[in-house]
């Protein structure tokens, strides 16, 4: 019989149907049960936008209230990433708006492709749009989908270019920093702190980001608010700058380095090898002028460790760093490479703060330090005298090596007028720091390693004082500092710094060069003053501090220029002195030192030679018209020598501190390759007593001109109005410089 096959055509067919309504059945109850709420996000986003909301970063001030940096609005021309992925779409809108914004077509297509910008907020095409274009381009939007003016913040530093290196700058996150900001919650194109206390309290600072939810039309235009969540801004930091000291300082700082390029140091006459005589550098002529490129001064209270100024020169304005520069601008301002692409010379590297970045010998500045060592660890008793000929021999080493030349056994004194090593005669602690006898600072150097059968004793009482180590102050980049021992030299020998012989052990060489501040030996200024500050206090080891309180947010306005702090609402008070340690220095290792000090910086306080009737303290020439009335004052002078032994390749050191508790300062300056201490860093120091007990004026403060983006350097130079506190008896008073 034959078989209908339409019938089973036709029941297979509806098999089919069966089995696809089925399926068909099951995915709408999945999409109606189980994707329910993911399918309603997908269509509430698609009516929905989100708009980042950027917090105001917080404000810095001075210990007076000074606006050191604040924010300006500008408005912000950016364009939905969804409306330029086409490159058609992005060319025709990209002209139209180069005609409205001065900006050209390849810009914003290098904006685009950079992959620099946060795919979460609009891309930003031109900043600091004036308001009538960003009028005139919202009235034409409908021509321009996507388009969109954003009010954005831009860094201001109204006093610029004062304390540069202490406030900062901002600056792009860069590639090494973007993951650990992204982890953060911060933005891909965010600016950020890249230096000085803009890096160092960025989380402080920055605040927390806000959103805006809007529900949109179908052209994407705003109907609604749906869900708003402000921003968090950061808040405010009062620093401990005092910016009339700080401007002074600066003053000061440039006003000695300018002037000693215009003083020159002795090629002298020295015996050759073969018994003639020639020039020490043959290749230089017979007085070579000073270099003094750099420097840096401090001010700081040794009470609280509060600094009060601390000036780097060369100097830099941070408002370059918001100026939109080009980088052939950017590199003409802060060059890196010489025109023939070399490095340039690091004594001209400008965005270095010296003051905490510096890597110096620290000549006879240590020497307090040495005699504290002996003092402390019963090597000598204040009392103790030792006959100082001009020369120290060595006595603890093969006496015939000595004799062949193999090893260098005799020492000797810096040179006096007369041309061969001063000589002092009979000196104790008290006379050697007054007169800066190197010879017993050899004997202590060569005493303390001998004496303690080649254990860092020494080291160890040096690094009581914080030497070796950062001082925690609240900037980025602080140099820990070196102070020399068996395992710092074995490390250099495998860098190639020293030979592999030099890294074998710490000799008795290198502890008499560590005795003087030479050698190995190396700080910064902040950690010399650090030092000084132990001394002035009576032991306790105080961390240096830059931040003075943490306000709330939105601290009002007072008078022009300033913030009104005491309206203003504290989130965190001034914090207790942070007491790393106390020495409890005895009196009568401390005495000594102090009296010596004092010696430096007081007329006829100098002591009787063997060869001359009467040598000066190293500091009582300038110091004779240091006003009764001032601050009293106990300090060093150092001369760190450098490359060759050149002089005028010598350092400038010299730090003096307060008698008087009542004004418990400490000041610090180095100036690099400018000369003696008492002739270059010595006479900043004493100005700035000078001012700080009121016997000096100062210029008033006041608000910056606008910055010249024509320019080429990274800031204007600055000097003292009045220099006569540079006066020195026997020698010309510093003129201004032009």
């Amino acid at each position: 019989m034959a078989i209908d096959r339409r019938s089973v055509r036709l029941g297979v067919l509806a098999s089919v149907a069966v089995v696809l309504v089925g399926l068909l059945g099951v995915r709408l109850w999945f999409l109606q049960t189980v994707r329910a709420e993911e399918l309603q996000d997908r269509v509430d986003r698609s009516r929905t936008r989100v708009i980042q909301l950027a917090p105001e970063r917080g404000r810095i001030f001075d210990a007076d209230g000074r606006i050191l940096a604040d924010n300006e609005r500008i408005l912000t021309v950016a364009v939905d990433w969804k409306y330029v992925q086409r490159s058609g779409d992005r060319a025709v809108l990209f002209e139209k708006l180069s005609r409205w914004l001065d900006v050209d077509t390849e810009e914003m297509e290098r904006r685009y492709l950079s992959g620099f910008y946060s795919p979460f907020l609009p891309l930003p095409l031109a900043d600091d749009v004036d308001e009538p274009t960003a009028i005139a381009i919202l009235e034409r939007v409908e021509d321009m989908p996507g388009v969109e003016v954003v009010n954005n913040w831009r860094r201001v530093y109204p006093y610029a270019p004062h304390a540069a290196h202490v406030v900062g700058y901002m600056g792009a996150i860069n590639a090494d920093q973007l993951e650990e900001y992204l982890v953060k919650g911060y933005l891909r194109n965010e600016r950020v702190g890249q230096f000085g206390v803009e890096r160092s309290l960025e989380s402080t600072l920055h605040g927390v980001w806000g959103y805006q939810v809007l529900e949109v039309d179908a052209s994407n235009r705003p109907v609604r608010i749906v869900e708003e969540v402000p921003p968090v801004n950061g808040y405010d930091v009062q620093l401990t700058i005092d910016l009339d000291v700080q401007v002074y300082t600066e003053q000061a700082l440039e006003t000695a380095l300018r002037s000693r390029r215009f003083q020159y140091a002795p090629n002298p006459l020295v015996r050759q090898p073969d018994g003639t005589y020639d020039l020490l550098d043959p290749t230089s002529p017979e007085i070579v002028p000073f270099k003094a490129p750099a420097g840096s001064a401090i001010v700081r209270r040794y009470d609280t460790g509060e600094v009060i100024a601390m000036a780097s020169y060369p100097s830099f304005d941070n408002r370059w760093f918001e100026a939109n520069l080009t980088g052939t601008k950017f590199r003409e301002i802060f060059p890196s490479t010489k025109p023939d692409g070399s490095p340039i010379d690091p004594d001209e590297s400008i965005l270095v703060n010296r003051a905490i970045q510096g890597r110096y010998n620290l000549g006879s500045t240590f020497k307090p330090f040495t005699a504290y060592a002996a003092l402390h660890t019963g090597l000598i008793e204040p009392g103790d005298t030792y006959l100082d000929t001009g020369y120290y021999d060595i006595y603890s080493v093969n006496q015939d090596r000595c004799a062949r030349g193999l090893i260098r056994c005799t020492f000797k004194n810096a040179l006096c007028g007369t041309g061969a090593p001063c000589v002092y005669g009979e000196v104790d602690v008290e006379d050697a720091l007054a007169v800066s006898s190197d010879a017993f600072f050899y004997k202590l150097g060569e005493d303390l390693l001998v004496q303690n059968e080649g254990e860092p004793v020494f080291q160890a009482e040096i690094e009581a004082f914080g030497f070796g180590a950062d001082t925690g102050i609240e900037l980025p980049f602080e140099y820990d500092g070196t102070v020399p021992d068996k395992e710092l030299k074995r490390l250099y020998a495998e860098r190639g710094v020293i030979s592999e012989d030099e890294g074998r052990g710490f000799y008795v060489g290198d502890s008499i060069q560590m005795a003087i501040g030479q050698g190995l030996l190396s700080a910064s200024p902040l950690q010399l003053n650090q030092g000084y500050s132990v001394l002035a206090n009576g032991g306790l080891v105080i961390q240096p501090t830059l931040v003075k309180l943490i306000l709330e947010p939105g601290t009002p306005d007072g008078r022009s220029g300033y913030a009104d702090i005491y309206g203003g609402s504290v989130h965190q008070g001034s914090a207790a002195p942070v007491i790393e340690r106390d020495l409890e220095m005895a009196e009568e290792d401390r005495t000594p030192i102090i009296a010596g000090l004092t010696r430096v910086v007081t007329t006829g306080a100098g002591v009787p030679g063997t060869d001359i009737a009467y040598h000066s303290t190293t500091g009582e020439k300038l110091f004779f018209d240091y006003p009764e009335d001032a601050i009293p004052l106990a300090g060093k002078t150092g001369t760190a020598q450098g490359q060759g032994n050149f002089p005028w390749n010598d350092s400038s050191a010299f730090t003096a501190f307060s008698l008087d508790d009542n004004n418990p300062y400490v000041v610090t300056a180095y100036l690099e390759k400018a000369g003696y201490g008492s002739q270059a860093a010595a006479p900043v120091v004493k100005c700035a007593f000078m001012m700080l007990s009121g016997d000096v004026r100062t210029d008033p403060v006041r608000v910056s001109e606008p910055l010249d983006e024509n320019s080429t350097i990274a800031a204007e130079p600055q000097e003292l109005s009045e220099v006569a506190c540079f006066n020195r008896r026997g020698g010309a008073t510093v003129g201004l410089i032009d």
